[in-house]
C-alpha cells in the first residue's frame, strides 16, 4: 500500500513559477559556449520568404526587435538587402537608430561577388554577409563552366575586397549539409588564411538551407550539424565566429539549432515568430525561451512586446498559424472539457509555465461541444470574475443551449459575446 505524501511534487526547481522551465543538466554541457546569441533575418530571409516590407514597416520591425532585445544581448545583429531604395532606406534608419543606442547592430547581405562588394564599401557597416554557396548542388550549377574551384576563386576574390574596406567578411555557407566536408574545411582555412593578412576575423554562416540536417552526432557527414560544428572549430575557430542557420522543413529548426549550439556553435541565426522561405527559419522566440532554460542570459529578453509584432503582422495579412507555438491564437486555447475542468481546479496542470504573466497572453477555453460544464465555468470566471458551481440553473440553461446548438450541427466554437447575452448576470454574485 502506497503511503499518502504529506505535499505534491511540483518539481520547481525544473519548472519554476516565474520563469521558463529549466535544463537540469546530469551532466555540465562541455561545448556549450560561455556566451550565446541569436542573430536577425527577417528583414531578408523574411523579406524572400513572401514578407512584404515598406521603409516604415520595416523599421516597425526592427525598433519591436529593439523592444524585444532590449539590454539583454539576446538579439545581437539583424541583416539588410542593398539592393533595393526601400532596402537601404531600412538598412539607414537602422544605423542612426543603432548609433543613437538601439541595441541590435544593423549587418548587410550581398552574393560573394565584386559587384555586391561595391554596394556596401560606402554603407558605413562594420559587417557583411556573403553568400557562398557551398554545395556541389549549387558550385557545379549556378557558375559557368561551374565547379568548386571556379567558385571558391570567385568567393575569395569578393572576400579580399570586402577586407580591402575595412569590413568582416561573414561567410554563409549555403546548403552546407549537402556539401563535401573536405571543401567546406579547405575553403574556411583559405579565407581565415587571407583574412590573417587584415587582423579581421572572419565569421561563417553554416546554412541548413534545405532544412535536411540532423541533430545528431551518430550521423554521417554532411548530415549532422555537431559534426559539421565540430569540424569547424577543429580548423581553431572560435565560437563566436560561428552562427548556424536551419530552415523547418524537416521539423528540426528548433532541434538542430540546440545542437548547434551544444557542440560549440556560439549564433542562431533565425526570424522572430519565424517568418522566412518555404516553411521558415528558425524561430528566435522558441530557441532563446530554450537558452534561458539553461540559464544563458543574466537579463531576460521581454517576451510580452512580441504581441505587438504577432499584431503588426496580422495587420499586413501576414496573420500567424492560429495554432502556432506560444504566440498563435490558438496556442493556449484548450476545447476540450477535461482540461478546462483541470484549468478550474489548478490552471497549472495545463499550462506549460505562467503563460499570462512571461508571454503576456491569456489561457483560453472555446465552447464547443466537447468543453462541458467546465469549459463554460471557465469563460464565465475570467471574463466575469463569478464562481458557479456545476449546479447553478444559470449555468445549467446555458449549457443546455450550447448542447441545442451542436446537436443541430453547429461546427464553430461558441464566443463569449453569444454567452453573455444569454447568462443571468446575477447569478454567483
Amino acid at each position: 500500500m502506497t503511503t499518502p505524501e504529506a505535499s505534491p511534487e511540483y518539481f520547481p526547481e525544473t519548472f519554476p513559477q516565474d520563469s521558463f522551465p529549466q535544463y537540469r543538466w546530469t551532466a555540465p554541457p562541455s561545448n556549450l559556449p560561455a556566451q550565446v546569441w541569436t542573430t536577425e533575418t527577417t528583414h531578408r530571409d523574411g523579406q524572400q520568404g513572401g514578407l512584404p516590407l515598406n521603409p516604415q514597416q520595416g523599421l516597425k520591425i526592427y525598433d519591436l526587435m529593439c523592444q524585444f532585445t532590449g539590454q539583454s544581448g539576446a538579439i545581437r545583429q539583424a541583416e539588410f538587402f542593398v539592393y533595393r531604395d526601400a532596402d537601404l532606406q531600412m538598412l539607414q534608419g537602422a544605423l542612426e537608430r543603432h548609433q543613437g543606442g538601439a541595441p541590435i547592430e544593423p549587418t548587410t547581405w550581398i552574393r560573394a561577388s565584386r559587384k555586391d562588394v561595391g554596394l556596401v564599401q560606402s554603407l558605413g557597416i562594420q559587417e557583411t554577409g556573403m553568400l557562398a554557396s557551398i554545395s556541389d548542388y549549387h558550385t557545379f550549377h549556378k557558375f559557368t563552366p561551374g565547379g568548386r574551384s571556379q567558385a571558391a576563386r570567385t568567393y575569395l576574390e569578393a572576400v579580399e575586397m570586402v577586407l580591402d574596406a575595412g569590413i568582416r567578411p561573414r561567410l554563409h555557407l549555403e546548403d552546407a549539409t549537402r556539401a563535401d566536408l573536405s571543401f567546406m574545411l579547405e575553403f574556411i582555412g583559405q579565407v581565415q588564411e587571407l583574412a590573417s593578412r587584415y587582423q579581421i576575423q572572419p565569421k561563417f554562416r553554416v546554412c541548413d538551407t534545405m532544412g535536411l540536417g540532423l541533430p545528431l552526432e551518430n550521423v554521417q557527414a554532411p548530415r549532422s550539424v555537431p559534426a559539421l560544428i565540430k569540424a569547424m572549430r577543429g580548423l581553431g575557430l572560435e565560437a563566436e565566429q560561428l552562427e548556424f542557420h536551419p530552415h523547418n522543413d524537416t521539423h528540426l529548426a528548433v532541434a538542430n539549432s540546440l545542437a548547434a549550439l551544444m557542440a560549440g556553435c556560439a549564433a542562431i541565426n533565425g526570424t522572430l515568430l519565424g517568418k522566412g522561405e518555404r516553411t521558415g527559419n528558425a524561430p528566435l522566440e522558441g530557441i532563446l525561451l530554450h537558452l534561458i532554460g539553461m540559464g544563458c542570459f543574466q537579463e531576460k529578453p521581454d517576451f510580452t512586446a512580441l504581441n505587438a509584432l504577432v499584431d503588426f503582422y496580422a495587420a499586413m495579412g501576414q496573420e500567424l498559424p492560429a495554432k502556432y507555438p506560444l504566440y498563435g491564437k490558438d496556442a493556449h486555447r484548450t476545447r476540450a472539457g477535461i482540461h478546462a475542468d483541470g484549468l478550474n481546479k489548478f490552471w497549472w496542470m495545463y499550462a506549460p509555465f505562467d503563460v499570462p504573466k512571461l508571454l503576456g497572453r491569456p489561457l483560453e477555453v472555446s465552447i464547443t461541444k466537447e468543453s462541458g460544464l467546465a469549459g463554460l465555468i471557465f469563460v464565465v470566471k475570467q471574463h466575469l470574475g463569478m464562481e458557479l458551481s456545476k449546479t447553478d440553473p444559470a449555468l445549467l440553461k446555458l449549457a443546455a443551449w450550447v448542447d441545442q446548438e451542436f446537436a443541430a450541427g453547429r461546427q464553430t466554437a461558441i464566443e463569449w459575446e453569444e454567452i453573455e447575452g444569454r447568462l443571468d448576470h446575477k447569478v454567483g454574485v
